[in-house]
C-alpha cells in the first residue's frame, strides 16, 4: 500500500493533529477518512463563534417546542411549565431563608431566635420540597417526551425511505442525505427538545436567583453579576475548547475502530490468517494507538490548564463579590441576612448558568442535524410516485417501445430505446455481456423504474397512467442483489406474498420450496421452517451462498406473479437445483418470465432471445435464428460451449461474426 499524506482542510483544528505524525514509527499510512455523516456540520460548528449561537436561539427554541407540541401537548406543558413552577419555588426558598437568616440574626437569647425563626424555617423547608417534587415531575414529563418523538421522527423517516422510487437510490446526492438523516438527524430530534427544556431550567433558575435578589435587596444584582460573567466566559471556552479536542481526535477513534473490527471479527478472519495480514493490522493499530495516547496527555495537560485558568478567573470574581459584600455592610447598605443569601443565590445561580451554556451549545449544533432529517423528508417527498391512477388486473402483452433509462451523473443511458413485446406464457431472455443493460431493462419492465425515454405499455395503456402498487401486485423479482433476511426459513418465503389474503389461489411455502429445490436443505436445518437464518441471534443458524439463493427463488415462486423476473437466478445454485429450478419456470405458460443468465444453454428454449451491448437492442430471435446469424449471441454461446466440446474454439480464439 502506497505511503499517503494526509491533506489538510483549511477549516480543521490545528491540535492535535488528525492523523498519525509520530517521526518514530515508519512505513504505509492508510488513506484519509471521509468524515462519517454524523460529523457532517462538525468542522463547522466548531468555528461559530457563542455569539452566533445565542442570535439563533429564539428561532431554535421555537422549533423545538413545535416538534415537541405536534408530538404531545400535555408533556410539552407538563415539562416547560413545572420547571417554570420550580424556578418560582426557588425564589421562595431564597426568600424564606433570607426570613429564617434575619430572625438568627437578630438580637437576643439563642431560644428566643430560634423559635422567631422556626415559621420561615418551615417556609423555606416546604419551598424546597415542593422546588425538588416540581423538578421530579418535570423530568418525568421531558422523558417521556423522548420515546414519543423518536417514535414519530424514525416513523416519518422509514416511511418516506420505503415510498420514494427506486431510482432514488440512484441518486447519490440523495443517498448522502439519508445516510445523515439516519444516523444522527433523527435521532437529534428528541436531544434538541430535550436541550431546550433544559435550557428553560437553566434560564427560570437564573431568573428566580435574580428575583430573589432584588426582592431582598437590589443593590445585590450587581454582585450577581459580578459572579456569573466570569462564570459564562470561562463555560463557553471550556466546553468550546473540549469540543474542538473531541474534534481533532475524531478521525483517528474512527481508524482504530476500524482496525479493531478488522482484527476481532468472523468474517474477516479467514482472509487474516490466509494473507497473514496479522503483522500489517497490529502495527497500523500501534502507529495510530501511540499517536492517540500522546494526543490524550496532551488533551489532559490542555483541560488542567483551563480549569486552573477557570477556577482563578472564578476565585477573583468571588473575591470581588466578597470585597462588594463587605463594604455594603460596613456601609450598612445590606443587612448580614441578605448578604449570605446572596451568596446562596450566586451558588444556584453558577448551577443554572452552567446548565444553559452547555444546553445552549448542545442545542445549536444538534439542531444543524436535524435540519438535515427535515431536508431529506422534503426532499424524499419529491421523489415518491403517484398515487392512484387506472387499476389494472394483470395483463396479457407488456410492450416496450423506445425505452430508455440514464441514470443521474450519467452520460450514456444504461438502456438505450430498446423496443420489445413479451406476451403472458412466453419466456423470453435477455442477453449480454457485464454491464449491457440487462439488469437496468428488467427493472424497467417490472416497474421498478420509470423511463426517461419512452413508453411501457400493458395491454395497450401507458403504465405511467396505473396505479403503481396495482402494477406491483402482478410481478415478483428474483434479484441478484439479495439480501439475507433474519427471519425464519418458512418467514424468509413468505414474504413473497405476506399480504396474501386467506383462501387466495397460489403455492404453499412448502410447494414453492420443493419448486426451487430447497425443501431438502430447509428439511436438514435443526428446527426445519422455523429455524431462524442469522447467528446473531439465538439459535441462529446460517447458509451457504447456494442454499440462500435456492431460498430466494422459493420467495418469488411463492409470490405467484403473473410476470416472473429472473435475474441471474441460479449464479449460487448447484447443477442439480439449477436444472430444477428451470424445469419449474419452463413448466408453467400461465406467467411471463423474463430470465437473465450468462449460462446460456439455460436459455435455449426461451421463446424469444433479446441480445443487449452497450443498453442498446442489437439481436432478437429464437436460439436457432440466432445461432443461424452470425452475431454477438453466437459469438458468447460458442464461447461458453468451447469449455464442454472437444475440438471447439477456445476462449483466446477468434470467433467469426
Amino acid at each position: 500500500m502506497e505511503s499517503m499524506a494526509r491533506q489538510r482542510h483549511p477549516s480543521e483544528p490545528d491540535d492535535p493533529p488528525a492523523e498519525p505524525t509520530d517521526d518514530t514509527v515508519t512505513g504505509p499510512v492508510l488513506p484519509e477518512l471521509e468524515d462519517a455523516a454524523w460529523m457532517h456540520h462538525a468542522t463547522a460548528f466548531a468555528h461559530t463563534s457563542f455569539r452566533a449561537v445565542a442570535r439563533r436561539l429564539p428561532r431554535l427554541v421555537r422549533d423545538a417546542v413545535a416538534l415537541a407540541w405536534a408530538t404531545s401537548r400535555r408533556d410539552t406543558v407538563a415539562s416547560i411549565g413545572l420547571n417554570v413552577a420550580a424556578g418560582v419555588m426557588t425564589t421562595f426558598g431564597l426568600l424564606a431563608t433570607t426570613s429564617v437568616l434575619r430572625e438568627l440574626f437578630a438580637a437576643g437569647p439563642t431560644p428566643d431566635r430560634v423559635r422567631a425563626a422556626l415559621p420561615a424555617l418551615v417556609l423555606a423547608a416546604a419551598a424546597v420540597s415542593a422546588r425538588g417534587g416540581l423538578m421530579i415531575a418535570a423530568g418525568w414529563a421531558q422523558a417521556r417526551l423522548t420515546p414519543q418523538i423518536n417514535y414519530e421522527v424514525e416513523l416519518r423517516l422509514f416511511e418516506a425511505t420505503t415510498a420514494v422510487d427506486l431510482a432514488a437510490f440512484d441518486d447519490a446526492g440523495f443517498a448522502e442525505e439519508m445516510d445523515r438523516a439516519r444516523e444522527r438527524g433523527m435521532a437529534e430530534a428528541a436531544y434538541i427538545v430535550d436541550h431546550t427544556v433544559n435550557l428553560v431550567t437553566g434560564v427560570v433558575g437564573m431568573a428566580a436567583t435574580a428575583v430573589a435578589v432584588a426582592v431582598i435587596q437590589p443593590i445585590l444584582l450587581p454582585c450577581l453579576l459580578l459572579a456569573a460573567v466570569p462564570e459564562a466566559v470561562t463555560a463557553v471556552r471550556v466546553a468550546r475548547r473540549q469540543y474542538l479536542a473531541m474534534l481533532a481526535r475524531i478521525t483517528r477513534r474512527r481508524r482504530m475502530w476500524m482496525l479493531a473490527h478488522l482484527m476481532a471479527n468472523r468474517r474477516t478472519a479467514a482472509e487474516v490468517r490466509a494473507y497473514q495480514m496479522r503483522g500489517f493490522l497490529i502495527a497500523e493499530y500501534r502507529r495510530v494507538m501511540a499517536v492517540e495516547t500522546r494526543a490524550q496527555l496532551r488533551l489532559v495537560r490542555s483541560q488542567t490548564g483551563t480549569r486552573v485558568a477557570g477556577a482563578s478567573v472564578a476565585g477573583l470574581a468571588a473575591f470581588g463579590v466578597y470585597a462588594v459584600l463587605g463594604a455594603l455592610l460596613l456601609g450598612g447598605l445590606v443587612a448580614l441576612a441578605a448578604a449570605a443569601t446572596a451568596l446562596l443565590a450566586i451558588q444556584s445561580a453558577r448551577t443554572s448558568l452552567g446548565v444553559a451554556v452547555l444546553a445552549t451549545n448542545s442545542l445549536y449544533e444538534d439542531a444543524l442535524y436535524y435540519q438535515d432529517y427535515r431536508d431529506f423528508l422534503e426532499r424524499a417527498r419529491s421523489r415518491m410516485p403517484a398515487t392512484g391512477g387506472r387499476a389494472v388486473d394483470g395483463f396479457d402483452v407488456i410492450e416496450l417501445d423506445r425505452v430508455s433509462l440514464r441514470y443521474p451523473d450519467t452520460e450514456q443511458p444504461a438502456v438505450d430505446e430498446v423496443s420489445l413485446t413479451l406476451r403472458r406464457g412466453q419466456v423470453i431472455a435477455l442477453v449480454g455481456e457485464n454491464g449491457s443493460g440487462k439488469t437496468t431493462l428488467a427493472k424497467l419492465i417490472a416497474g421498478l423504474y420509470r423511463p426517461t425515454g419512452g413508453v411501457i405499455r400493458w395491454d395497450g395503456v401507458d403504465t405511467a397512467d396505473l396505479d403503481p402498487r396495482a402494477v406491483g401486485e402482478h410481478v415478483a423479482v428474483m434479484t441478484q442483489d439479495w439480501w439475507r433476511f433474519p427471519f425464519t426459513a418458512g418467514q424468509n418465503i413468505r414474504i413473497g406474498r405476506h399480504d396474501r389474503a386467506p383462501g387466495r389461489s397460489g403455492p404453499s411455502v412448502r410447494e414453492a420450496a420443493r419448486a426451487a429445490a430447497a425443501d431438502e436443505v430447509i428439511d436438514n436445518l435443526p428446527y426445519g421452517y422455523d429455524t431462524l437464518l442469522d447467528r446473531e441471534f439465538k439459535n441462529g443458524h446460517d447458509l451457504s451462498g447456494g442454499q440462500w439463493q435456492r431460498l430466494v427463488a422459493a420467495r418469488g415462486l411463492y409470490r405467484d406473479a403473473a410476470l416472473l423476473i429472473c435475474d441471474e437466478p441460479s449464479a449460487s445454485l448447484d447443477a442439480r437445483a439449477e436444472h430444477a429450478l428451470f424445469q419449474h419456470l419452463r413448466r408453467h405458460p400461465d406467467r411471463a418470465v423474463v430470465l437473465i443468465t450468462h449460462r446460456l444453454a439455460n436459455v435455449r428454449h426461451a421463446d424469444q432471445i433479446f441480445v443487449l451491448d452497450q443498453g442498446r437492442l442489437v439481436q432478437h430471435g429464437t436460439h436457432d435464428e440466432l445461432m443461424a446469424a452470425d452475431g454477438l449471441y453466437r459469438e458468447l454461446f460458442d464461447l461458453q460451449a468451447s469449455g464442454y466440446l472437444a475440438g471447439s474454439p477456445q476462449a483466446g480464439d477468434a470467433v467469426p461474426r
